[in-house]
């Protein structure tokens, strides 16, 4: 029988890659870490372990099993595994970075999914693209973020691959400033997304309501705050951070159950718990 992977944002989550942050390091490739840099701040590295080993406790004590990742040396943002690409139902899709420091990743990436025996389906050939603008809206309809990270051609070779395993394909597009799709909008459960319609087009918003989503709004200024950064597990089950409180109450007013994570430091560098997990198995 031909194993399944990860078949859509909402299931129960088995399986997800990791890479600790023994390498982290501030770099001004974000509007986050630039407001950082600028004031002449740094990240806490010892601190930015210790929120990591949070998240992998959260992770296994939700029944999530964690697969580590050796950093490699002079890979600053590697803490990052969603960035490398994304995982649908037959395998992985492997992206392809637009910042210089990242592009190393790729190739460290690859190598663990092919030890892990993870087919490649799909490759980003043409143009860029970075699992951060990747989302399932259902098992069978994928959206890519085009926004500071993902362009046109990236999206386009994408897209003409992934039809060839029966999915369609849409793209939104945002203003540069939100980085990656994952930054304003997250589906954290069945039908319910956190979302920043300040930051959103509008056609995307309406898609969202037809479809019968319940939409969390979140202010613009909170986009940067990781407001929206969450990670869904299934189950009713969402990871967020513990200074997200207006999020968490609201999430908790709907039934669902908030796991908070005291992430900080990390966060300097322009990623949150969605940007540090890779899912290897949702079904």
């Amino acid at each position: 029988m031909k194993k399944t992977y990860v078949k859509n944002a909402t299931g129960i989550l088995k399986k997800v890659l990791l890479c600790p942050p023994d390498n982290f390091k501030l770099q001004p490739i974000n509007v986050i870490a630039q407001r950082w840099l600028s004031e002449g701040k740094m990240a806490d590295k010892e601190a930015c372990l210790r929120e990591h080993a949070e998240l992998v406790q959260a992770y296994e004590e939700n029944g999530v099993e964690v697969v580590l990742i050796k950093p490699a040396e002079g890979l600053t943002n590697q803490v990052f595994a969603r960035d490398f690409g994304a995982c649908i139902a037959e395998g992985y899709i492997l992206g392809n970075f637009k910042e210089a420091i990242r592009k190393a990743e790729s190739e460290v990436y690859a190598k663990k999914l092919e030890e892990l025996g993870i087919p490649c389906v799909a490759k980003c050939t043409e143009g860029y693209f970075e699992g951060g603008d990747f989302w399932f809206l259902d098992d069978c309809t994928l959206v890519l973020g085009n926004i500071a990270r993902t362009d046109r051609k990236g999206s386009d070779c994408i897209k003409k691959q992934v039809n060839e395993l029966g999915y369609g394909l849409m793209t939104v597009e945002c203003d540069k400033e939100y980085l990656h799709l994952d930054m304003c909008f997250n589906i954290v459960a069945e039908k319910t997304a956190v979302i920043c319609s300040e930051a959103l087009p509008y056609y995307f918003i309406k898609i969202l309501e037809k479809r019968g989503f319940t939409l969390i709004d979140v202010p613009r200024e909170l986009v940067f705050k990781h407001a929206c950064n969450l990670q869904g597990l299934g189950g009713e089950k969402v990871i967020s951070i513990k200074n997200n409180k207006d999020v968490n109450e609201r999430l908790k007013t709907l039934g669902l159950e908030v796991i908070a994570v005291d992430l900080v430091e990390i966060l300097k560098n322009g990623g949150g718990p969605h940007c540090m997990t890779f899912p290897l198995e949702r079904v």
